[in-house]
């Protein structure tokens, strides 16, 4: 995270001020009933934990229509901690919390009645993702730690059971990021999970001089990634070994898939801290190949390793294949690798305008979503510095950051009002159609304090939002590639930092009445739907036979 830290131009600061929209798509909107505060406990130790927390996910858990929030907690650190390591995660001040969304709009905390009170006292919460891995037609939730990971079995009645032993997914050391994605195409969701280094709190240090600091990631040795396959009975098997994810070690904080060669398999593009970047290329036979550097997107523009937090794996310029946008950190500028086809991306973020909007930032949660239905997706990141004590160390650069959210016009990025005006250290990023009103939202997560809500304002422009219903494919249509009116989606709920997503595909439609909906679903089986109303959530069921 700190790779070229004290490097600055003044070029690009001085580009990165410019504006282009004084009215705010986005406005920030307390949620009635959600009271939450991310407990990170700074100490003085820096322990390296405290400053990395924490997921969001948006998931409808019982399937009434309306988005419901899962918020992930840090943890009670002690300073200096003893040994063995315990976060005292059973008080309720420090419980993850899952909050059903009523019909009038308000929430409620259900964490408890939902059996998802008890964290664990040897985790320190980290990350979230969501899937339903049995095909049961409930959303599963998988919570990462600093620990051992989680997952909660959805029972389709409102109540969630802690499977992790009998999965056999429970990892262990430093997790971040997870995804559910089916890499054979077998109808069931694998699970994939990075680490983000060998570490804890026994061993830790604190870095600098005049000022201590929480320490760079190149103190501390890299890990490896870890991918469990479904097994279809409630189990799952470490393949990592072999299937060629565990051979590339790592510092790895995001995760995002997609078919970026359009061979069918869904591939993995992971985000390494201070180091280059892996694109895992599915080979198609359970086996993966890291081809980062041969593809062009590991490194910088100039060869430069790259403090990769958030992934988004999306096609922004609507040419049909999957580009990858990653978040750094202050003066290594956010990368941007377009999809050139053929397998190979080009570096193009001062071509997008990328590169001028976030070379003062640092960034974590990113999405591509289509925030003012025009037709092309904007850029919304969740912006803040690693350093609590940065502006002590250097007076240029700022710990509490507001979002960025760059519009997309014809595949170049300007800057726009994100509708929060108050700085905040913000993490996790999740987006999604909170309210139902066809506009999309965001959550973001805040180190020691509430989560920061911005609800679209919505405006004239058309949308169709689609659920997937697969048959042959896995039930959420995870991989499927879903085009409509020249758009393309890759199914997936994963991505960002840390955060698990509304898995509806959202499209603006600008001016257009009707749509035309393309499918491509993992299963192979392709389906169009023409002439589709919009302005409507529609339901697609894949065929059940191809």
């Amino acid at each position: 995270m700190w790779t070229r830290f004290m490097q600055l131009s003044s070029l690009w600061i001085l580009m990165a001020t410019f504006a282009t929209d004084s009215t705010p798509l986005l406005e920030v909107k307390p949620l009635r009933g959600v009271d939450f505060t991310l407990q990170n406990s700074p100490t003085v130790q820096k322990y390296l934990i405290e400053t990395m927390p924490g997921g969001v996910a948006l998931l409808d858990y019982n399937n009434d229509g309306l988005l419901d929030i899962f918020l992930v907690n840090g943890g009670q650190v002690v300073d200096p901690m003893k040994m063995p390591e315990n976060f005292d995660r059973h008080e309720p001040l420090l419980w993850n919390r899952l909050f059903r969304q009523n019909k009038d709009g308000t929430f409620t905390d259900v964490t408890s009645q939902a059996g998802l009170a008890d964290a664990g006292d040897g985790n320190y919460g980290m990350g979230v993702a969501v899937g339903d891995y049995d095909n049961d037609g409930y959303p599963d939730i998988y919570v990462t730690n600093y620990g051992k990971n989680t997952l909660y079995h959805n029972n389709g009645d409102g109540t969630f059971t802690d499977v992790t032993a009998i999965a056999g997914v429970a990892a262990g050391g430093w997790s971040a990021s997870a995804g559910f994605f089916d890499y054979d195409n077998d109808g069931k969701l694998d699970l994939f999970v990075t680490r983000y280094m060998e570490w804890d709190t026994k061993h830790s240090k604190t870095c600098g001089a005049e000022w201590r600091t929480y320490c760079p990631p190149e103190e501390f040795p890299v890990t490896t990634n870890i991918l469990y396959h479904n097994n279809g009975d409630g189990t799952f098997t470490d393949v990592s070994q072999r299937s060629g994810i565990a051979a590339k070690k790592g510092r790895a904080l995001g995760v995002a898939f997609s078919d970026y060669d359009e061979d069918g398999f869904t591939d993995v593009f992971v985000s390494n801290d201070g180091m280059q970047q892996f694109l895992f290329h599915n080979n198609g036979n359970g086996t993966f190949t890291e081809r980062g550097l041969e593809a062009g997107a590991a490194l910088s523009q100039d060869g430069r390793r790259i403090s990769g937090m958030g992934v988004v794996f999306q096609d922004y310029d609507n040419d049909g294949r999957p580009d990858i946008i990653v978040t750094e950190l202050p003066r290594e500028i956010y990368s941007v690798y377009h999809n050139d086809g053929h397998g190979i991306f080009s570096y193009q973020s001062l071509e997008t305008g990328l590169g001028a909007l976030s070379s003062g930032s640092s960034g974590w949660g990113i999405g591509l979503e289509d925030f003012d239905n025009d037709g092309w997706k904007d850029l919304f990141v969740a912006q803040s510095h690693v350093l609590d004590n940065v502006e002590a160390i250097d007076p240029s650069l700022q710990y509490k950051q507001r979002p960025l959210l760059a519009l997309n016009h014809n595949a170049r990025f300007e800057r726009s009002d994100p509708g929060s005006s108050a700085p905040t250290a913000s993490r996790g990023a999740a987006f999604g159609d909170l309210n139902n009103d066809g506009w999309e939202d965001v959550v973001m997560s805040v180190l020691g304090g509430p989560p920061r809500v911005l609800l679209n304002r919505g405006g004239n422009q058309h949308w169709l939002t689609i659920s997937l219903h697969g048959a042959r494919s896995n039930r959420d249509g995870f991989g499927a590639r879903v085009r409509v009116n020249g758009q393309t989606r890759f199914a997936s709920s994963a991505g960002s930092y840390l955060c698990s997503s509304d898995k509806r595909l959202h499209f603006g439609l600008g001016a257009a009445e009707t749509a035309k909906v393309e499918i491509v679903w993992p299963s192979g089986t392709r389906q169009t739907v023409n002439d589709v109303r919009a302005n409507q959530f529609l339901e697609i069921r894949e065929p059940e036979k191809p």
